[in-house]
């Protein structure tokens, strides 16, 4: 048995390309908007996709703060989405890798994470910004069901709607009352990033302060993502006059507020 073992772990390990595996790489976390324009960009393309500019202050070198990065974008398709991007460092986090698979099940090791970053739009592109939020917003609205007759009207092959618990034959004599199933015990489904985050400022356009059992109701998602969307957008009241509710960051706020204004 151990000698199998062996050669099973020898087997797998041969198959792992690790001639990059010290090469230092940046991990960053970029909007929807950018992503998807990078995705489209044609990979015959040599033109680089954007550049990272990094600004060092003389004055205070050693400084935590002293060195600050942004990335200019080379070309956008649409209008609207910002040229410029703060890049927010992480000091600590946990050590990570990158690694690629071919269609072929080659795995290759592409190197080891050494700066992680939060892309934001540069505070001079908050309102193109702002304006593109409010296009997705709209585009999310736009209904896209439609309602279909159906000339069954008996329903004998629909299925049970949420919310029954079998089917009942109208002709029984013992008609059973149905059990509505809670909310709580309905599992959610997550909706896009992006489209939630257009969601939660239209929310927050209504009134400024949201507690977060609020916002499940609101939204029918998982508590768990709306968590994560809301460390990122919001600030968390820990006492106050709205301790226990969540509020937009000053600089999402201007979003907001240019919405409300027009």
């Amino acid at each position: 048995m151990d000698e199998e073992h062996g050669n099973s772990i020898g087997s797998s390990s041969s198959n792992l390309e690790t001639a990059k595996a010290e090469r230092s790489v940046w991990l960053m976390k970029c909007p929807v908007a950018v992503a998807k324009s990078w995705k489209s960009h044609p990979q015959s393309d040599p033109h680089p996709l954007a550049k990272v500019v990094l600004s060092l202050d003389p004055l205070h070198p050693d400084g935590s703060s002293s060195l600050q990065f942004t990335m200019e974008m080379a070309n956008t398709e649409a209008g609207s989405v910002p040229k410029s991007y703060s890049l927010n460092m992480f000091k600590d986090f946990v050590p990570m890798s990158v690694f690629s698979e071919t269609n072929q099940g080659k795995v290759a090791m592409e190197g080891k994470v050494e700066h992680k970053f939060d892309m934001k739009p540069h505070g001079e592109n908050i309102e193109e910004y702002g304006k593109l939020c409010r296009e997705r917003t709209s585009k999310s609205m736009i209904k896209s069901r439609q309602i279909q007759v159906i000339d069954n009207d008996r329903g004998i092959h629909m299925r049970p709607m949420p919310g029954m618990v079998g089917l009942i034959s109208s002709t029984s004599k013992d008609k059973k009352k149905t059990v509505p199933v809670k909310q709580s015990d309905v599992k959610r489904t997550r909706r896009d990033r992006g489209e939630l985050e257009d969601i939660m400022f239209k929310l927050f356009e209504r009134q400024p302060n949201w507690a977060l059992k609020q916002l499940v109701q609101e939204t029918d998602q998982p508590a768990q993502f709306l968590k994560e969307i809301l460390n990122e957008l919001c600030v968390y009241n820990k006492r106050g006059t709205n301790q226990g509710t969540y509020e937009l960051k000053p600089e999402y706020k201007k979003v907001v507020e240019d919405t409300t204004a027009e």
